[in-house]
Formats: structure tokens, sequence, C-alpha cells
């Protein structure tokens, strides 16, 4: 079968990503044919400072942006505008049908405010670029999570908690992770709100996953109960629990990313759902403590996240 295209976009040329996809280039381009979004120069630059070869096959993209000094561990509007731009050019390849998905590499938030970027990450940008509700899951085949909503301060999560929302955010979800097993949707409250002594949100999410339930039932190949729940959050993720469910619904970021890191932090990736193209992304960020430092990087959760598109 022949190898899907993928394209990288590099990250932040402060942090870790270049390294990561210098040392594992061998390893991912057994599995899809990479190409990598930085320039010849950029990249020779980074490989001098990190002492490491570039292997054979490396395949670049020239002009991505202005050139830089790199500046290991630093948070630069440079570096933020190439890792910008690199991000860009990516999304550009898969638009014009030249690779079958991307795969991003670390960025730094402040280095891209700081570079007069509008957006606080990939996800924020790939829904204005097409225009769609992307769904942000994360995790790995153990266990997914997806995120009803993302980075929201806590006081305002309730508020954002609707029944049309949350029906056509199940919906979509389902239609596009395509799990094979029912999904746990968690309550918002302690003990799920105990029928409205802890608060009331859950009657919405109940009615939202009825309404997922019944207008997916007319869709030959759905399961017979897609979602389940409200699930009590403090019991959700125990073994017991955990054991009938690989994917669930988070009502916000914490309630399903602290589980989720405590139990697979090493292995889980980013994937954006619900858009005309793919992105899987690493699960965590530039390590600017340990960039060009030569230490030696855990690449398990870079090389799932091209795993992700090699399988799909």
């Amino acid at each position: 079968m022949q190898k899907k295209k993928i394209a990288v976009s590099i990250g932040d040329l402060n942090g870790i990503g270049i390294q990561l996809a210098l040392e594992n280039h061998t390893q991912i381009a057994a599995m899809v044919d990479p190409i990598y979004c930085i320039d010849t120069a950029m990249l020779r630059e980074a490989a001098e400072l990190l002492q490491l070869p570039i292997p054979d096959g490396f395949q670049t993209v020239e002009d991505i942006a202005p050139a830089f000094t790199i500046e290991p561990g630093k948070v630069s509007a440079s570096s933020g505008a190439y890792a910008y731009a690199s991000f860009v050019k990516a999304v550009e390849l898969a638009r014009e049908g030249k690779v079958d998905a991307i795969t991003t590499l670390p960025i730094h938030k402040k280095a891209w405010e700081e570079a007069g970027i509008k957006y606080k990450g990939h996800t924020d940008a790939l829904r204005d670029f097409f225009d769609a509700d992307a769904i942000m899951m994360l995790g790995c085949q153990k266990m997914y999570v997806a995120l009803f909503t993302e980075h929201m301060p806590l006081r305002e999560v309730a508020d954002s908690i609707n029944e049309q929302d949350l029906t056509r955010f199940l919906i979509d979800f389902y239609n596009t992770a395509k799990p094979t097993s029912t999904v746990a949707v968690l309550g918002l409250n302690p003990h799920a709100g105990d029928d409205g002594v802890l608060g009331n949100e859950e009657k919405f999410i109940t009615n939202a996953i009825n309404n997922a339930n019944h207008q997916l039932s007319a869709q030959r190949s759905a399961l017979s109960a897609p979602f389940t729940g409200p699930l009590v959050p403090d019991v959700a993720f125990t073994p017991n629990v955990r054991k009938h469910y690989t994917h669930y619904v988070a009502m916000y970021h914490d309630q399903g990313l602290a589980p989720l890191k405590a139990l697979y932090f090493d292995e889980g990736i980013n994937v954006s759902l619900n858009l005309p193209i793919l992105r899987t992304s690493v699960d965590h960020g530039t390590a600017f403590d340990i960039a060009y430092k030569g230490v030696k990087l855990n690449a398990l959760s870079y090389l799932n996240a091209v795993r992700y598109i090699a399988a799909s």
C-alpha cells in the first residue's frame, strides 16, 4: 500500500521540535512520506547547533519566512513568526492536495503573540482557516478525550453548556472520530449534579445526549447507543469504569486532560477533527528548558501523531 504524504510544520525553532524531526526521520519515513516545512538555511543552522546530521531524504520547503538567529529556549517574535509561517505552509499543502494530512510540532503561544499572530494556537487558526467547528481530541489508542470547551476560564464554562451546541458537538464528534464503542459523556458538577442539588447543567447534557443518539440512529453505521452519561466525573476514569470506554467527552479542559495526562502523558497526541483536512500534533510543549542541550527526547507522542495518520 502506498504511504501517505504528510506535511510537518516545524514548530518553534527555539524549542525541541526540530530535534524531534531530525532524530526520528527514519522512523517517520518508514510510516509516511514526510515533507518538512522548514527551509534549507534554517535547517542547517538548527542541525549545527544540535550537532546532528541532516538525514538522507529530509525533504524541505523553501521560502517559509525570513531567516533569523535561533536562540535556544528563548521566546521571540522571530521564532513565533517562523513557526506560524511553517504551519500556514503545511495547511496550504493539504488544501492543494499535495499532502494527505499535517502533523504539527510544538509552538510557543507567547511567541505567536509577540509576532502579532491573532490566534492562541493551531486549533483556533484552523477554525478560522476553514470556517469550521474544529474539535480538539487528545489521547492515545487506550483512551481519547474530546473537549467541549477548551482554553476558556473556568468561570465561563457553565454558561457555555447548552443543549443545542452540545448536541451538534456530539454528532460532529461521532461522525469524525468514528468510535467503535459507546462514548462516555461527563457531567459538569460534582456527583453529576445529584439530580439538581449541585447544579442543573446536567439536564442540558442529558438532553444533548438523547438528541444525538436519536439523530444518529438514522445512520446505518451508528452504534445502537453512541453516547451515554452524564457520568459522575470523579469516578469516570477509575479502572472499573475506564475498561468500558475508549472515548470520552469532557465539558472543560482540565476535567478531561488531568486524568488523561496522569495516565498516558508520554504517548498522548492532539487530533483536530471535523475539518476538511486531518491534523495531528504532539501533546506537549516546546520544552525550552532542555532545547539544544543534548538531552535525549521522548519521541513517543510525535511517533504516535504520525501513526494516527498512517492508520487513518
